[in-house]
């Protein structure tokens, strides 16, 4: 059984329904990218504030030097971690993120937050049960108004994120990681689309600006879209809340939740 539209704006604007502040525990996906040495140390704040279920990955960067630059000062290797947790423990979470492993530094590393609209309902009850912070204010539901950032996604042939990099980068981009994949042969969705998917992929995930994204989607789409040698598939998903972005941002971020921090502990 499936928990489906947990984060449609419907929901999010029926605050009339009186709901029990409990009824706002709900999962919540964390995408983490982090220098390999950092990846234990990240694993054990998610242990101690809250309760996930982690799913690892590897970034390698095999790009030209312009696109090492952006994945950390000449640091090759990032591991990426994408956990389901607890809405109720994303502000402790992401604080504890800031503060214990300054992700605001270059090349530490940035975490942020995607959205669900659907997950199985034996592990949102297991994971939420088990949430840190029992409850929930309904109003801290980040609305899509609210957001400030979008996570892109260019899924391109192998040899070809090198250009997709230093697309993006022109078109605004601040850096992005690289992540090796395949792609299934589906040859009823390329007899439609009108292309023919390489297998061996890159993929290119870039942190933008929500103003931004659009500029850097068309850039891609243009360069090493569908239509092009690259055969790239481009698309974004929406972000909530972040830890990593700049050093100034992440003061900004933490004066607002001053007040809360003794409730946080």
């Amino acid at each position: 059984m499936f928990r489906i539209g947990s984060h449609t704006e419907k929901q999010q604007k029926e605050p009339e329904r009186r709901i029990a502040p409990s009824s706002f525990l709900r999962a919540k996906l964390l995408l983490s990218i982090v220098n390999q040495y950092d990846e234990k140390k990240l694993k054990e704040i998610l242990d101690e504030c809250s309760v996930s279920l982690s799913y690892q990955f590897a970034g390698t960067g095999t790009a030209h030097s312009a696109v090492l630059d952006y994945l950390g000062i000449g640091e090759t290797e990032k591991t990426v971690l994408v956990s389901i947790f607890p809405e109720s423990d994303e502000e402790r979470v992401l604080r504890q993120l800031r503060e214990r492993m300054s992700l605001y530094l270059v090349g530490r590393g940035i975490s942020f937050t995607v959205p669900l609209t659907g997950i199985s309902q034996t592990v949102a009850e297991g994971i939420t049960g088990a949430a840190s912070n029992k409850s929930m204010d309904g109003s801290k539901i980040m609305k899509s108004e609210e957001r400030k950032y979008n996570l892109i996604v260019a899924c391109v042939a192998a040899n070809f994120v090198d250009t997709a990099m230093e697309v993006a980068r022109e078109a605004g981009a601040a850096g992005g990681t690289i992540i090796r994949a395949r792609a299934m042969k589906n040859a009823k969705a390329e007899q439609f689309i009108g292309i023919s998917l390489v297998q061996e992929q890159e993929i290119l995930l870039i942190l933008s600006r929500k103003e931004g994204t659009l500029a850097i989607m068309n850039a891609l789409s243009e360069r090493v879209g569908a239509k092009t040698e690259a055969a790239g598939v481009i698309f974004s998903v929406p972000v909530d809340r972040t830890a990593g972005i700049s050093a100034a941002e992440e003061e900004a971020l933490a004066a607002a939740l001053v007040p809360e921090r003794e409730d946080l502990q």
